[in-house]
């Protein structure tokens, strides 16, 4: 007895759909994983090259787990390619799900399929379409977002809505804990999605008309440290680009620091500083707990986890043992 029907328990359909898989991200693994282990076959799981794969953040191998349910990987650069739209005319899918995948699919690469592709954009649409809704939402300090799983078309964002769930963002998450979340998500919407599917359904509803501006893409320059901003900003920004992907960071006596981990002070204007400078050392017992006082616009927040361009991690008692007192954080 199972907690919901394999394919071949599905009535009627055996053979019949031809499905594939398209991603790289560690946000698709997950899904992956419960499609291939719940008995739906997949007839292709397509990924990127691993030099592509390895210039990305959050890029995963999908290689062990599709050797270890012995389904086809085929490595791309780009599916716009010819190649890549070859390689889809000669697998004859019906579906495609597109799930942690960065390159926007173009028509010629999207009429491939028979019936369709869907991916998974992380918010509510029609909110926060583009680039990097997490990261984002968390930049901006929203207590909310979402997944949307959808029918792809040539709209930024814009398909046929199939199913959605709202995700809700604390102050202790980072992006790895929010796109844990929604890769969560994506597995309970995607394995309600098949079965019905696999029935002969194609479910989807138009997007109601938002007229908002389409999120921006960012890029690891983006993520320079602004320290006039206050406090609970920068806390909000440095845990919104943090692992996996390249982090917020900033510049002390010309060296660039990344800062991966940070903590907020429920502080306004109590204390008085230059922005960017060192307070001094946070002493505690538990190591995890050490760090760097840095002031801000506004207020302050406490320096956890910070790495140099040339790999030296710092945090602890490593990090409150600097003899940094005084010293200013700038932009370059």
């Amino acid at each position: 007895m199972t907690d919901s029907p394999t394919f071949h328990e599905t009535a009627g359909v055996n053979g019949r759909f031809r499905i594939g898989w398209l991603g790289f991200h560690v946000e698709g693994l997950p899904t992956l994983e419960a499609v291939l282990a719940s008995g739906y076959p997949l007839k292709a799981v397509i990924t990127l090259h691993d030099e592509e794969r390895n210039r990305r953040s959050g890029g995963m191998d999908y290689g062990p787990i599709c050797e270890r349910f012995g389904t086809p990987v085929y490595k791309i650069r780009n599916i716009n390619d010819q190649s890549s739209i070859e390689l889809l005319a000669s697998l004859n899918l019906d579906f495609l799900f597109v799930i942690g995948w960065s390159q926007i699919v173009k028509r010629e690469a999207l009429s491939s399929v028979r019936i369709g592709m869907i991916g998974a954009h992380a918010s509510m649409l029609p909110k926060n379409k583009g680039s990097a809704p997490i990261n984002w939402a968390l930049i901006k300090g929203d207590t909310e977002a979402g997944n949307t799983l959808l029918w792809l078309d040539e709209g930024v964002d814009a398909g046929r809505i199939i199913d959605q769930m709202p995700i809700p963002i604390s102050e202790f998450d980072t992006c790895a804990t929010v796109y844990g979340k929604v890769a969560a998500s994506n597995r309970e919407m995607i394995l309600k999605l098949i079965p019905r599917l696999l029935s002969g359904e194609v479910p989807g509803a138009p997007q109601p008309v938002l007229y908002e501006q389409i999120l921006p893409r960012r890029r690891p320059a983006d993520g320079l440290i602004e320290w006039p901003r206050k406090g609970a900003e920068i806390y909000n920004f440095i845990r919104a680009l943090t692992r996996p992907y390249p982090g917020a960071f900033t510049f002390l006596d010309g060296k660039r620091w990344t800062v991966w981990q940070a903590a907020r002070l429920p502080l306004a204007n109590l204390l008085t500083s230059q922005v960017g400078e060192i307070i001094g050392p946070v002493i505690s017992p538990l190591e995890e707990a050490c760090g760097l006082l840095v002031g801000c616009g506004a207020g302050a927040i406490i320096l956890l986890e910070i790495e140099s361009e040339g790999g030296e991690l710092l945090n602890g008692k490593d990090l409150a043992n600097l003899p940094w007192l005084g010293k200013v954080f700038s932009n370059a």
